[in-house]
């Protein structure tokens, strides 16, 4: 029995190595596809790692079923063994004559529609629409409980793409004490929750969770340091609170929302409001801190709950600005396409959706093809030459002129390559190509010449950039000047020199 065990787990690596080659040998054209692709691979990779610790398990003899077995075959009769194991597995099948047989050449092969695969995968349910099957951050309903925070600056979803995750000024206009809030606490975390949730969705190949532990790992290091901006732990004087300006002295001062009001009913209805009372219920804590007090100094913040919560909600920022960082280049794309969306029509999104939706359809149905492939290429109508969009048809003429598509704008360095229209243009000069051009060119500091595109600006400007780090360094070199026993003037290093060499 053990060791049709091991035979079994052996042919079943086999055969999910077999079906992980046959995926990968395979490169579809949709990324709906290329998704489903990815997570089946790390399905069966998973697979592959239980089933290899069973099988060391067993060779290991870990829990002595081995030795149970050989010794129940040597110390007996052979035969009285064979007849007990054939009885179990005749017993067994007695219950369970339905039982189906695993065909693991057919388990993990892979099947086309017509053979009986679904036409719906997992992935069609892992993504929303707006994210296009991971090609862009859906960020909508966090961008709407950021708008419900208080004390925050109200900003339009394109900009919010830009610095949600920026949490100082001047972007963030949150103060400290605002932060310390069970509702900021909550946005934080479902941000969060969300930038990990896409990067396991989008990346399923990827080691994420030696990810996430290296950057908890950098956030415990940066905090024991205290280098953590905006979240270093505060220290006051004991005593009364430091003295403010009560204002210009001409209205009323409320000391605990440090403000001036004019009108004597307007202080009055301000009294009752929920800002006056939280300020003033913050500043009562305050006081009793600093008064329980022993020592010179006390955290501003009170307790060491208080701290640890200060923690928490440090720790979630961390990890969004590292995941935003990682994912430059989809957040690009999305403030790309959330743009373009708000220059549509209604109608236009519409047909969007539904093109969208119509290929996501078909795409599971074709069989791969080259030939119908390619009489669908040929019945787009295109006379204009215009660029094909993500579903493969021409974008409407007004888009090509808006963003100025028609403009070509070459670039010698990057081999006389053609870039159609600004926005290509100025984002070549952070791509590969460009950078590796200017490389070739014995260039290193790229962040210096963009809008240059000939070689020979370029060589000119690296010249005299060279020739300028000569001169400083030169001329700081003889800045210092020395004078010796004779009153002759020198620079400090000749100086030295002929002072080593004894002729001073």
């Amino acid at each position: 029995m053990l060791l049709e065990e091991q035979r079994f787990l052996h042919e079943d690596l086999e055969r999910l190595e077999q079906g992980i080659s046959d995926r990968v040998a395979d490169d579809p054209r949709h990324i709906r596809d290329r998704l489903n692709r990815d997570h089946q691979i790390a399905g069966f990779l998973n697979r592959i790692q239980a089933q290899s610790k069973r099988l060391l398990d067993i060779y290991n003899d870990t829990e002595g079923l081995r030795t149970k077995e050989i010794q129940s075959i040597s110390t007996g009769d052979p035969f009285d063994e064979f007849y007990r194991q054939y009885a179990e597995i005749k017993d067994f099948h007695r219950k369970y004559p339905n039982e189906p047989v695993e065909n693991l050449e057919r388990a993990y092969k892979r099947k086309a529609p017509g053979e009986g695969e679904s036409a719906t995968t997992e992935v069609d349910n892992m993504f929303t629409g707006e994210e296009a099957f991971g090609r862009y951050l859906d960020l909508t309903t966090i961008h709407e409980d950021y708008l419900n925070l208080h004390n925050i600056k109200r900003v339009p979803y394109l900009q919010y793409l830009t610095m949600f995750d920026n949490f100082g000024p001047p972007l963030m206009t949150l103060k400290r004490a605002d932060k310390n809030t069970d509702q900021y606490f909550n946005y934080v975390g479902r941000l969060a929750d969300y930038l990990e949730s896409f990067l396991r969705r989008t990346r399923p190949l990827e080691d994420l969770d030696k990810l996430f532990a290296s950057i908890d790992e950098d956030f415990e290091k940066a905090w024991e340091e205290n280098a953590i901006p905006g979240w270093g732990p505060e220290v006051l004087p004991v005593g009364p609170a430091a003295p403010t300006t009560e204002g210009t002295g001409e209205g009323i001062w409320c000391k605990e929302c440090e403000k001036e009001f004019k009108n004597d009913n307007v202080y009055k209805s301000h009294l009752s409001g929920k800002k006056h009372i939280k300020a003033a219920e913050s500043r009562k804590g305050q006081e009793l801190a600093n008064g329980a007090a022993t020592n010179g100094h006390v955290n501003a913040r009170g307790s060491t709950v208080q701290r640890l919560k200060e923690r928490a909600i440090a720790e979630r920022e961390y990890r969004i600005k590292r995941l935003a960082s990682m994912m430059e280049t989809v957040r690009t794309d999305t403030r790309v396409n959330v743009e373009r969306r708000q220059g549509m029509t209604e109608r236009e999104r519409q047909l969007e959706l539904e093109a969208m939706m119509a290929e996501t359809t078909e795409a599971p149905m074709r069989n791969g093809d080259d030939e119908s492939d390619s009489d669908e290429d040929e019945k787009i109508y295109n006379p204009l030459k215009l660029p094909l969009a993500w579903d493969g048809k021409p974008i409407p003429y007004w888009l090509y002129k808006l963003h100025g598509l028609g403009v070509e704008f070459p670039c010698e360095i990057c081999g006389n390559f053609v870039y159609m229209g600004r926005r290509a243009f100025d984002k070549h000069f952070n791509e590969a190509r460009h950078i590796y051009g200017l490389k070739c060119l014995g260039i290193t500091n790229t962040t210096l010449f963009r809008e240059i595109t000939g070689i020979e600006d370029a060589l000119k400007l690296w010249d005299k950039i060279q020739r300028d780090k000569k001169k400083e360094k030169a001329g700081g070199e003889n800045i210092v000047q020395m004078e010796d026993a004779d009153g002759n003037v020198m620079p400090e290093k000749v100086y030295y020199d002929l002072q080593k060499q004894g002729l001073l």
